[in-house]
C-alpha cells in the first residue's frame, strides 16, 4: 500500500449533516421515489424519469462527464463520478439537487462504497490505481498500484474484500481492504469491465468486453470455475463487447449488455445457458433491474436512449431520449 499525501482541500469538506445522513442506521432508510435516474457523458447532466410512466421528470445539472452512479447505503443520496472534473457529485434524491461535492482525481469513473457509506473506493485509469476516500474529511487514505486502465470495482457485502479489474491486463485483482494489498490475481477473459456478485455471495460474474465472454470466479478460493460465451447470429465477434451486468434478486438469471451487439443476453446462472437476446438501441451499456424484477432499463451509449424492457414478455416496450451518450442508469426503487 503506497500512502499518499492527502490532495484534497477543505473548501469541498463535507458538513456534519451530510456525514451524518450517510452512515444513517438501515430504520432511517429513506422512502423510495420510484425515480429513474441516468447519467449522460456529453451532455454533462443527469436524466430522471418517473419509474411507472417514463416520463421524465428532472434534469440534473451534474459535472463534466457523469459516468457511474450509486446510492448512499440509506438511500438518501446518489453519488456520481465526473470523469473529466475529478470529482463526485452527491444529489440529494428527494429533491433532486446536487448537495455537495467530493474531491477525487480526473480520470475517476467506477467507484464503490463500503458497507457503512463512510469511505469511497474508485479505480484511476491514468495512474492505474484504486483509491481510497475517507468521505467525512474527503481525504485520500491510500492507493494501490494495480493492473493497467484499472475499471471495475466491487467491495463484498462484509466490507473486507475489494476486487478491481485490469482491462490491460485482463485481470482481476482481489485486495485485502485491510491491509490494502493485493492477495491475488485471477486471469480472466480479454478486457474485463464490471462485476455482478451473486446475491448469496457465492459467484462473482465478471464481463469481458474484447472476449465476448463473462467469467464466473468462485469467491470461496477466487478461482475461474466457468465462462459464458456470446455469439449472436449476425455480428462479427468484434462486435460482442459484454460490459454492464445485473442479476435478478433471486439470483437465477443474468442479464448482460453486449454493447456494440445492441442487445442483452438473458443467461440462465444455474445452466450458463443463453435463454435469450433483447434488441435494445444502440451499443448497450449500462444496466438497471427493477427491485421486482419485472423491468430492465438499458442505457444506449450511441443511439441516445434507454431501452425499457418488460423482462416478462422478453422484449424492449419502449424507448426514452436520455442524453447524449447515455452512460449509467439506477432506480430508487
Amino acid at each position: 500500500m503506497v500512502m499518499m499525501t492527502p490532495k484534497i482541500g477543505s473548501a469541498h469538506a463535507l458538513s456534519i449533516a451530510m456525514v451524518l445522513a450517510l452512515a444513517v442506521p438501515a430504520s432511517a432508510i429513506a422512502k423510495q421515489t420510484g425515480a429513474v435516474f441516468i447519467s449522460s457523458e456529453k451532455d454533462n447532466q443527469i436524466t430522471v424519469l418517473d419509474g411507472k410512466t417514463q416520463q421524465q421528470i428532472a434534469t440534473i445539472k451534474a459535472c463534466k462527464r457523469p459516468r457511474h452512479m450509486q446510492f448512499t447505503p440509506n438511500r438518501q443520496q446518489l453519488i456520481a463520478a465526473c470523469g473529466d472534473d475529478g470529482i463526485a457529485i452527491v444529489v440529494d434524491v428527494a429533491s433532486k439537487k446536487v448537495i455537495n461535492k467530493i474531491k477525487l482525481q480526473e480520470g475517476v469513473e467506477i467507484f464503490d462504497l463500503s458497507p457503512d457509506g463512510k469511505k469511497l473506493y474508485f479505480s484511476n485509469e491514468d495512474d492505474a490505481t484504486i483509491v481510497t476516500v475517507d468521505i467525512a474529511t474527503q481525504k485520500v487514505l491510500n492507493q494501490i498500484k494495480v493492473g493497467e486502465e484499472p475499471e471495475g470495482v466491487l467491495v463484498t457485502p462484509n466490507g473486507k474484500t475489494l476486487y478491481a479489474t485490469s482491462e490491460v491486463a485482463s485481470l482481476v485483482h482481489v485486495i485485502d481492504i485491510a491491509s490494502g494489498k493485493i492477495v491475488k490475481n485471477i486471469e480472466v477473459g480479454k478486457r474485463p469491465r464490471r462485476f455482478a456478485l451473486s446475491p448469496n455471495g457465492q459467484e462473482l460474474w465478471v464481463s469481458c468486453e474484447r472476449g465476448a465472454s463473462v467469467s464466473i470466479i468462485r469467491t470461496a478460493d477466487n478461482t475461474v470455475i466457468d465462462t459464458v460465451r456470446f455469439q449472436p447470429k449476425g455480428f462479427r465477434a468484434d462486435d460482442v463487447t459484454p460490459v454492464g451486468m445485473v442479476m435478478a434478486a433471486d439470483g437465477k438469471t443474468a442479464y448482460v449488455a453486449l454493447g456494440k451487439a445492441n442487445h442483452v443476453a438473458v443467461v440462465d446462472v444455474a445452466s450458463r445457458k443463453v435463454k435469450n437476446l433483447i434488441l435494445v438501441g444502440k451499443r448497450a451499456w449500462g444496466l438497471a433491474l427493477s427491485r421486482d424484477n419485472a423491468t430492465l432499463y438499458v442505457a444506449n451509449g450511441l443511439s441516445d436512449d434507454v431501452s425499457v424492457v418488460d423482462v416478462a414478455k422478453g422484449r424492449a416496450v419502449k424507448t426514452v431520449k436520455a442524453g447524449r451518450v447515455p452512460h449509467s442508469v439506477v432506480i430508487d426503487d
